[in-house]
């Protein structure tokens, strides 16, 4: 895989920015998170999307908007899908022959603002795309993870396991994602997919120590 395609300096320079076009967000894809938010399972895929300037490096502190102005930030940690080439109206096969890249993120959410946007019909990317809400680990290649179907990963806070995911378990498989996107709009090579979050969703504090686990790979981060 290129260099320009990995998210591995402490820090993400212009090239590695330039090289993810956008990051394509799946909401409600793990029916018990959607349950513990009081969300309908949806039928379709929900998607929304995040600018690159949104992602930061996993090896950077997280830095939250000010709780006082804001309100607070909750994490949901995410298996990410990274692109080698581009998708438009793809089949399965295709979309799986397009991956280049898997990690771990988090999707950081300004839940007090997205939930008084949601009142009012507004659009709720200002809860959603402010710089640092994308936080990614680093690119693993993706023949570790066999076909995709079975693989698990964890976010601890503190040491205390608060979310445990598994791909198993989403409504819209990693493959059947890819392809829907790729049907709504065309992806490029670069572009970030995050599959979606499992239950156990919760508020970040300042101080927190979080470790990203993905098999054998762990990242760990603070909240600042």
């Amino acid at each position: 895989m290129s260099q320009a395609l990995r998210v591995t300096d402490k820090k993400l320079d212009n090239k590695v920015q330039a090289a993810i076009g956008k990051v394509v967000c799946v909401g409600r894809n793990y029916a018990d998170h959607a349950h513990e938010l009081g969300n309908a399972v949806p039928s379709t895929p929900l998607l929304f999307i995040k600018p690159a300037s949104a992602i930061v490096s996993i090896h950077n502190d997280i830095i939250r908007p000010d709780p006082k102005v804001y309100g607070e930030t909750h994490y949901e940690a995410e298996l990410c899908i990274q692109l080698a080439c581009g998708l438009s109206a793809a089949t399965a096969e295709q979309a799986k022959q397009a991956i280049g890249g898997i990690t771990l993120g988090l999707d950081l959410t300004l839940r007090d603002l997205q939930s008084q946007l949601k009142a009012k019909g507004h659009p709720w990317e200002r809860a959603k795309c402010f710089d640092g809400a994308c936080v990614l680990a680093d690119w693993l290649e993706p023949q570790n993870f066999g076909d995709l179907t079975h693989i698990q990963y964890q976010l601890y806070i503190n040491g205390e396991l608060k979310q445990n995911g598994d791909s198993a378990l989403m409504l819209f498989s990693i493959y059947e994602l890819l392809a829907d996107i790729s049907h709504a709009f065309s992806l490029q090579a670069g572009d970030v997919i995050m599959t979606g979050t499992p239950s156990g969703v919760g508020i970040l504090r300042a101080e927190d120590n979080l470790t990203l686990v993905l098999g054998k790979q762990q990242w760990q981060t603070q909240v600042k």
